[in-house]
C-alpha cells in the first residue's frame, strides 16, 4: 500500500521550509521601513545593502518551488529593500549653486593612530579646504603638523584628547565662532566653527562623532547623540555636518536629520553604497558607511570619493562641494 501520509506531509513540509526562506528578509524589510530599529537590531540595519542582495536568494527558492504566496511576499520584500538601498548607486541633480568652490575631508583616525603623512598627503594633493577629524590626540595634533598640516590649512578649532573622544576642524580661510559640543555619556566632542570662504555665505561646520552603538547599553546614547546633532536651517545658516556618525542610511536617527534639511553627500553623487568602516580588527564584518558629509540642501555636491588611510580602521570621506554664492 503506497504512503500516502508520507506523500502528503512533503508538499506541507516544502511549503513550510518556503515560508520560513522568507521571512527574515519580510521582518527586515519590516524594520527598517517603519524605522523601529531597536537593541540589536540597531546593528543588523547597518547591512541592510547585503540584506536588499541576499533577498534574491529566497525569492528564486521559492519561485523554483512554486509556492505562490510565499513567492508574494519574497517579491514585495525584495522590492521594497532595493527601493531603499538602490537610489544611494544613482546621483542626483544638484541645486543651482554657483558660488566658491570647497573641498571637504573628514577622517576617523582610530584614537590617533592614523598614518598622519597619508592624511596631509591627502589635504595635498586634492587641495583640501577643510578637515575635520575625529579619536584626535595630542599627539597626532603634532605628526600632523610636522607632516605640513599647519602650512596647508592654517585655521583651526582644536580639541584633542587621549583615546576616542577628541574631535578636530582644520581650514584653509578663517574660522569665527568656533567652540566643542560634548555627546552624552562622556563618548566624544564635536568641535565646530564658522568658515569665512570668501565670495560665499558663511558656513557652519561640526565634526561629528555620536556614541556607537557596539553594546545594548550604549544605545541609548547613541540615539541621543543623533538626536541632538544640530539641524539644517534651510532658512539661515549654511551648516554642514562632517564626520563618523556611527549610524547608516538605514537608521531612522539619521533619515531624522536629514529630513531637517541636509543632503547626504554620498548619496547625492551616487556613491552612497561604499563602505567607510570595516572589516575591524581582523573580524570579517563587512563594509559599511557610518561617515558621513550632510550638506545644507543650498550646496552643491559635485563628487565624493572614499580614502584608506593606513593605521585606521575607517576610511576618510573626500568631498567636492560648491556653495551658494554671498548675498
Amino acid at each position: 500500500m503506497a504512503d500516502t501520509d508520507g506523500a502528503s506531509r512533503r508538499p506541507a513540509a516544502t511549503t513550510l521550509a518556503c515560508w520560513l526562506a522568507v521571512a527574515p528578509g519580510a521582518a527586515w524589510a519590516t524594520v527598517r521601513l517603519l524605522g523601529v530599529d531597536r537593541g540589536p537590531l540597531v546593528q543588523l540595519l547597518a547591512f541592510t545593502p547585503y540584506a536588499a542582495a541576499g533577498s534574491l536568494l529566497p525569492l528564486i527558492l521559492v519561485i523554483a518551488l512554486r509556492r505562490w504566496q510565499p513567492v508574494a511576499v519574497a517579491a514585495v520584500t525584495t522590492v521594497a529593500l532595493v527601493a531603499v538601498v538602490a537610489p544611494r548607486a544613482y546621483g542626483s541633480t544638484p541645486p543651482p549653486a554657483d558660488g566658491p568652490a570647497v573641498r571637504l575631508l573628514t577622517a576617523n583616525l582610530l584614537a590617533g593612530s592614523a598614518d598622519a603623512r597619508a592624511l596631509v598627503d591627502l589635504v595635498r594633493r586634492h587641495s583640501v579646504d577643510v578637515l575635520t577629524v575625529q579619536e584626535f590626540t595630542p599627539a597626532v595634533t603634532t605628526e600632523l603638523d610636522q607632516a605640513g598640516l599647519d602650512q596647508l590649512l592654517p585655521y583651526r578649532e582644536l580639541h584633542p584628547v587621549e583615546g576616542t573622544p577628541g574631535s578636530g576642524l582644520y581650514a584653509r580661510h578663517p574660522i569665527s565662532a568656533g567652540g566643542v559640543r560634548h555627546n552624552s555619556g562622556g563618548w566624544g566632542l564635536q568641535a565646530y566653527g564658522t568658515i569665512l570662504v570668501p565670495g560665499a555665505p558663511p558656513v557652519r561646520v561640526e565634526s561629528v562623532h555620536p556614541a556607537a552603538p557596539y553594546a545594548i547599553d550604549q544605545i541609548g546614547h547613541w540615539r541621543r547623540d543623533l538626536a541632538a546633532q544640530p539641524s539644517a536651517t534651510p532658512d539661515g545658516q549654511l551648516r554642514i555636518l562632517a564626520g563618523d556618525f556611527n549610524a547608516t542610511l538605514d537608521h531612522a536617527p539619521l533619515r531624522a536629520l536629514l529630513d531637517t534639511g541636509y543632503v547626504d553627500a554620498a548619496d547625492a553623487a551616487g556613491t552612497g553604497l561604499i563602505g567607510t568602516w570595516g572589516p575591524y580588527d581582523g573580524d570579517p564584518i563587512p563594509p559599511v558607511a557610518i561617515d558621513h558629509v550632510l550638506v545644507d540642501r543650498r550646496v552643491a555636491v559635485r563628487a565624493t570619493a572614499v580614502y584608506a588611510i593606513p593605521g585606521s580602521d575607517h576610511r576618510a570621506v573626500f568631498t567636492d562641494l560648491r556653495l551658494p554664492p554671498e548675498g
